[in-house]
């Protein structure tokens, strides 16, 4: 497995800031639907170049948050809860795959991933959500790529894993702590090797969000009414 995620650029930490933000005011409802985002404005907000803003308006883009028209700016799209909730179904049934036969393949060796559980646990010590997300991604990362097929590493890349993570977060008000430790399940049945564990664990890990997603949105906590 490869080594420890490695600390990344500043530009990719301003554009994870800046998107984390930008989505915590869309579900606060700080952001309607319809509001424009100027790239300038944020940028200046932000003390940054437009180059993070743009790239993290993209992100929201890429999760139907946001929509960009030419000559009409970047503006606040107005969404259904069934958008956020898409993605959970397709995760399960991929990373049950994934984790299945990264099981077969890893033959016990977790010290990867039990360095992404210990970050995730000393970022949500210090309150460092960016540092954790990082890390939670990296450990599904390592889970898809171990399974050695390309095609569900292609698709699994295609679904915006680390602005979805982040949507996860920042929309089911997940506790920091208790988002290190949902991961243990999943590491604990590959360390023993036994990918029908492994595969029900990371399914039950997306189901999990899912149902929490939704039970905070039919609770009346959508972002925008």
């Amino acid at each position: 497995m490869s080594p420890s995620p490695v600390r990344p650029p500043r530009r990719v930490v301003l554009r994870d800031q800046i998107r984390e933000a930008l989505l915590e005011r869309i579900f606060d409802g700080s952001y309607q639907p319809g509001k424009r985002l100027v790239e300038t404005v944020v940028a200046k907000e932000f003390g940054t170049s437009q180059a993070p803003v743009r790239e993290a308006l993209r992100d929201l883009e890429a999760l139907r948050l946001v929509q960009s028209e030419p000559f009409h700016g970047t503006h606040v799209r107005a969404f259904e809860a069934r958008e956020l909730l898409e993605i959970y179904p397709v995760r399960a049934v991929l990373e049950e795959l994934a984790a299945r036969e990264a099981t077969s393949r890893l033959h016990g060796d977790v010290r990867a991933l039990k360095r992404c559980l210990e970050g995730m646990r000393a970022a949500a010590a210090k309150g460092d959500s960016r540092r954790e997300i990082h890390y939670d991604v990296e450990f599904h990362r390592l889970i898809v790529s171990a399974a050695g097929n390309d095609v569900l590493l292609r698709t699994w890349q295609s679904l915006a894993i680390e602005s979805r993570t982040t949507m996860t977060v920042v929309a089911g008000s997940v506790d920091r702590a208790e988002l290190a430790e949902l991961h243990v399940p999943i590491l604990e049945a590959i360390e023993r090797q036994d990918p029908a564990a492994a595969g029900a664990a990371a399914r039950q890990h997306f189901k999990y969000f899912g149902d929490r997603l939704r039970a905070r949105l039919e609770a009346g906590h959508q972002p925008a009414e």
